[in-house]
């Protein structure tokens, strides 16, 4: 139970009452101002006096400095999302109950969990893997969309979970009488969808004891081949006009997300993009010793200090910790990722979204 300092009934027994509408202390009747002129015996009461009246002040900083933390701690408990490197992120990713992370300026999401609200607006919808913390909530996410009058989303599936997806969604649609419209694609490895004409998507292979895959979003950009890179602009310019194709395309990883996922995505030479992506999103189920790796390994999971000890592999310039396990609260996730190198630590942010403060 969170313990309230406007109250001072739940106050406990070594806090005070305060009232922070006039923090003022105001001096008792019994305490009269030492002139000076009283004697040793006033002088000796008034140093008496002082020393309580100090102590009482000792015991309201303490008040005030437990508050701040509670109201730190409740901040952060209250927070929607994360800003890094000029991306929103916002969602929740508890591990075992629930995991969509959405990026808004992209229109995507990433699993869906028990479909927060926010995410029936993403209209490109990426399912990693067929676990129900993760895809639970897709038919909420479709039915919404329906009431709401949106178009129907894109969903983009592995290949191989796809035909129990269509069989999934034929239940829901005979039970609840509803059409349940999107445009489901299953994805493989190897292949790429444009999601508009500056942002395409790719999968890439993780590693969880059911089959999964991550996803990257790319941007696209046309530049200047090299061999024209000395020419005036009139000179591009009269080639373009002829025909010549004077640019290429560029992609640049932007966001990665890999879902649930062991260790074993980081060695894999083709996951190279995922690693120098602006931001990686990826998880972090454990980070204690009570679980350690092999444990996390057995369930297909990432421990923390694995991302401790490939650290020199992550190129990304921001990397949003995820998943972590219920059991924790926010104070031991921001515990364990201090303890992170310092070359690495800066650049990593937990997503604490739904987990309790120990206050």
């Amino acid at each position: 139970m969170l313990t309230s300092l406007s109250n001072p009934q739940l106050l406990p027994s070594h806090i005070l009452p305060f009232d922070h509408r006039h923090p003022v202390l105001h001096r008792s009747p019994s305490i009269t101002a030492f002139d000076g002129g009283g004697g040793s015996r006033d002088g000796d009461r008034f140093r008496a006096l002082s020393l309580k009246r100090s102590g009482f002040l000792s015991v309201i900083d303490r008040a005030m400095e437990e508050e701040e933390e509670y109201r730190k701690a409740r901040a952060e408990v209250q927070r929607k999302g994360v800003d890094v490197e000029g991306y929103s992120i916002e969602g929740i990713s508890v591990g075992g109950h629930e995991t969509c992370v959405m990026v808004p300026s992209l229109n995507v999401a990433f699993d869906i969990g028990r479909c927060p609200s926010k995410a029936v607006h993403q209209d490109f919808l990426f399912i990693t893997h067929a676990h129900l913390d993760h895809i639970g909530g897709l038919p909420m996410y479709l039915a919404t969309r329906d009431l709401y009058n949106l178009k129907p989303p894109t969903v983009f599936v592995p290949p191989c979970i796809k035909e129990d997806v269509v069989n999934l969604l034929e239940i829901h649609r005979r039970m609840s009488q509803v059409e349940l419209k999107l445009d489901l694609v299953a994805l493989g490895l190897g292949e790429t969808y444009e999601i508009r004409n500056n942002l395409v998507a790719r999968p890439f292979r993780t590693h969880h004891v059911i089959p999964s895959q991550g996803y990257v979003i790319y941007s696209v950009r046309n530049k200047l081949k090299k061999q024209y890179a000395h020419l005036k602009g009139p000179q591009i310019k009269k080639l373009k006009l002829s025909g010549v194709e004077i640019t290429d395309i560029v992609l640049s990883p932007e966001v990665a997300f890999t879902g649930d996922t062991n260790s074993d995505f980081i060695l894999e030479p083709r996951n190279a993009d995922a690693l120098r992506a602006k931001i990686l999103i990826t998880e972090a189920t454990f980070l204690d010793d009570e679980n350690d790796i092999e444990h996390a390994r057995e369930h297909g999971h990432l421990h923390l200090l694995e991302i401790m000890e490939h650290a020199q592999w992550f190129r990304n310039k921001a990397i949003l910790l995820t998943h972590f396990s219920s059991r924790y609260k926010i104070e031991d996730i921001r515990k364990a990722v201090s303890k992170l190198q310092p070359k690495l630590s800066p650049k990593v942010v937990a997503l604490t979204e739904g987990f309790r403060s120990a206050y």
